[in-house]
């Protein structure tokens, strides 16, 4: 065999493996980047206070499932909301207000498999903010 065929068969081979990434790269899904990172940077601090606060006032909501019923209960009335984001999905995401000490959810309201719930409340003129990974069956 000769060098310069097998110099340009080389080279060949390695085109083909760059247009087959560059192809490969374009067809990939969209990165699941956080649109507002620099936003969430500069309000760090008001999050972080929020968090600390619902570990020093053992405040943290009771989640129980049962029956096909989520219920999470508070140590005092709450008002905010509660976000179930799920992992895998987006658009599946919801958010809803929460009032009073107790809140009751349908499992099929919000559907099976691996969910983070965000709880974002006041209580007792304090902000609060839980994040809990549950998953429903």
């Amino acid at each position: 065999m000769n060098w310069g065929k097998g110099i340009v068969g080389g080279m060949i081979v390695f085109m083909l493996f760059i247009i087959a990434m560059s192809v490969y790269m374009f067809m990939a899904p969209e990165d699941q980047y956080d649109h507002q990172y620099y936003e969430k940077g500069l309000n760090f601090d008001k999050f972080y206070n929020k968090e600390a606060q619902v570990v020093k006032d053992h405040a943290q909501p009771v989640i129980k499932i049962s029956g096909g019923i989520i219920t999470l209960t508070f140590d005092q009335p709450a008002k905010g909301t509660i976000t179930f984001m799920r992992p895998s999905n987006d658009a599946m995401d919801k958010t809803y207000n929460i009032d009073g000490k107790e809140a009751q959810f349908p499992v099929v309201l919000v559907g099976k498999g691996q969910w983070q719930f965000v709880f974002d409340w006041v209580s007792n003129n304090k902000a609060y903010l839980y994040q809990k990974e549950v998953y429903l069956k």
